[in-house]
């Protein structure tokens, strides 16, 4: 069974309503093992290919969708054609991109979070979730003179 980070809860398969099968176990587990957080479905499949695992991209495509209706995984669409996914790891953050390479970088803003409540209340908004996505250039980028 696969623990989230900094926690002893373990991700259950069986509580958000699946079955604990080999391609949902190992995508997952992919996800827990990466030091990035934001996985492409091709990053995904990628990963897979290099560990030796036999499981086609449509499988990938599968999986990924059912750990997000489980709310086991987070589907993020930074890009017009394109999806990240991260684990539901509870509590909200919001995100920088980099515009070059498309590093992404979570991070969290008490006092953006208030003006953003104040924003909604002030246009008679009940707020019920928000993505605020910031996009510029990562310091790698900034410091390759030919990016800038």
């Amino acid at each position: 069974m696969l623990m989230p980070p900094d926690s002893t809860e373990p991700i259950d398969l069986k509580r958000a309503g699946l079955k604990a099968t080999s391609p949902r176990v190992r995508v997952l587990e992919v996800f827990r093992a990466s030091l990035r957080r934001h996985l492409s479905a091709e990053d995904v499949y990628r990963i897979l290919l290099a560990q030796e695992v036999d499981a086609g991209l449509s499988t990938i495509y599968r999986v990924l969708n059912q750990l997000v209706q489980a709310n086991i995984l987070l589907r993020l669409s930074f890009e017009a054609d394109h999806a990240v996914f991260e684990l539901n790891e509870g509590g909200h953050h919001d995100h920088l991109i980099c515009v070059a390479c498309g590093r992404v970088e979570e991070f969290r803003d008490e006092a953006i979070e208030i003006r953003q409540r104040e924003v909604a209340s002030a246009n008679a908004f009940v707020l019920r979730e928000h993505m605020l996505v910031l996009y510029g250039l990562c310091p790698g980028c900034r410091a390759d003179k030919s990016i800038n």
